[in-house]
């Protein structure tokens, strides 16, 4: 596996040679100076270009950056369309010696509509002093924040409601959507919601990492593996188990949140829809079914 002091050469010279590459920046883990560093840590660079026609009309420039186990060109992707297409051009390269580059072209004449900015940024080359200076590196924009009382409670609306959902899907035995409703839409809710919890204790000044990859680090035992206890397996009683456990835990911490803050919680939701629950759970099935 190449070293990151080789990584960062390989980069860096191919904007110094390339005249067309005016200046290069980095952001992402690697700039992160609250992240453990690692050999699966992605390069995240920007390379700032006159512009991008001539590199979209020669598709192996990117070879020199060694070879390729497989990339993709998210803008080429059609399984997930852009709105509408643009100058930006990405190129995001997983190599065979387990290194990554995510390389992002952008025009520097369009910089300021195709690149928001980002506390996790350093710039690294510029030939010409366009960027100008920048901030010190830090996670700042990806601190949890704070919600407003309209958030929390839309948030506990929407986890509520989306148990209804599961309900009738585990009653008529739909796994595919019942599972969308338990991992894709209430997972993600019970997760901004320790997020919140966990925010509240160090005053909204942290990050809990994309999808709250870190929540484990600021959550005490206990309230890990009660989250970790509301995983589940593809049987249905399971997934009923593991649908309570998901709601204690949610209100749980819902009510915890809305204390510190001082949020009205509706506990009538709750009430109503955990009665509705155990109807649905105990009502006996069609013939059929």
């Amino acid at each position: 596996m190449r070293s990151e002091q080789e990584m960062m050469a390989i980069i860096l010279d191919t904007a110094r040679e390339d005249e067309r590459i005016r200046a290069v920046m980095m952001n992402g883990s690697r700039t992160n100076p609250n992240v453990p560093r690692d050999e699966f840590q992605d390069y995240d660079i920007v390379y700032f270009v006159q512009e991008t026609e001539s590199f979209r009309s020669d598709p192996d420039w990117i070879d020199r950056f060694g070879e390729r186990l497989i990339m993709q060109m998210p803008d080429n992707n059609e399984f997930y369309p852009m709105a509408e297409p643009t100058e930006r051009l990405v190129y995001l390269m997983q190599f065979q010696d387990g290194n990554r580059i995510d390389l992002t072209l952008i025009p520097l004449a369009q910089r300021q509509q195709l690149m928001k900015p980002d506390s996790l940024s350093v710039l690294l080359l510029d030939k010409d002093g366009t960027i100008g200076l920048l901030p010190v590196s830090s996670d700042s924009d990806y601190h949890i924040h704070r919600p407003t009382e309209k958030q929390f409670q839309g948030a506990c609306n929407e986890f509520w409601w989306i148990c209804l959902n599961m309900a009738k899907g585990l009653w008529r035995e739909e796994l595919t959507y019942v599972m969308f409703m338990h991992e894709q839409i209430n997972r993600n809710v019970l997760i901004q919601m320790l997020e919140w919890k966990i925010g509240m204790r160090a005053d909204f000044t942290m990050s809990a990492g994309k999808c709250g990859k870190y929540i484990a680090n600021y959550l005490t035992a206990d309230e890990w593996q009660a989250f970790k206890a509301t995983y589940t397996d593809a049987d249905y009683d399971h997934i009923w188990q593991s649908l309570f456990k998901m709601c204690d835990l949610l209100s749980r911490t819902a009510q915890e949140v809305a204390a510190y803050l001082d949020f009205e919680y509706v506990h009538a939701e709750e009430r109503n829809v955990r009665t509705y629950l155990h109807e649905v759970r105990n009502r006996p099935k069609k013939h059929g079914n």
